[in-house]
């Protein structure tokens, strides 16, 4: 597979989610952990560009741990796979590299 795209930080006082979109490739994956789940809400600033990835076939993920932290659950975008921790890890296996953004 492709990369492995890692954005922890809020879209809410960070560009990194829109940069990381901007330049995601097919056979990429999208990974939120920490304050970047805040990202898989359906009234972040980059929801439809987050949705236009997800249109085009790319994997968004959101860790569940960090998203349930934040009791965010009932307020994600419904096409946002949520996985635990072991699925990051085998996530990171089953890509050729990881790309965190910051």
């Amino acid at each position: 597979m492709g990369i492995l795209h890692i954005i922890s930080k809020s879209p809410f006082s960070h560009n990194a989610l829109r940069s990381c979109i901007a330049i995601c490739a097919n056979k990429d994956s999208l990974l939120l952990i920490e304050d970047g789940v805040f990202g898989a809400l359906q009234s972040a600033p980059d929801a439809k560009a987050l949705q236009s990835l997800i249109e085009r076939n790319i994997a968004v993920y959101a860790l569940s741990a960090d998203v349930n932290a934040r009791a965010l659950a009932k307020k994600i975008e419904p096409q946002i796979q949520l996985i635990t921790y072991e699925e990051f890890v085998q996530l990171t296996i089953n890509h050729n590299c990881t790309q965190s953004w910051y």
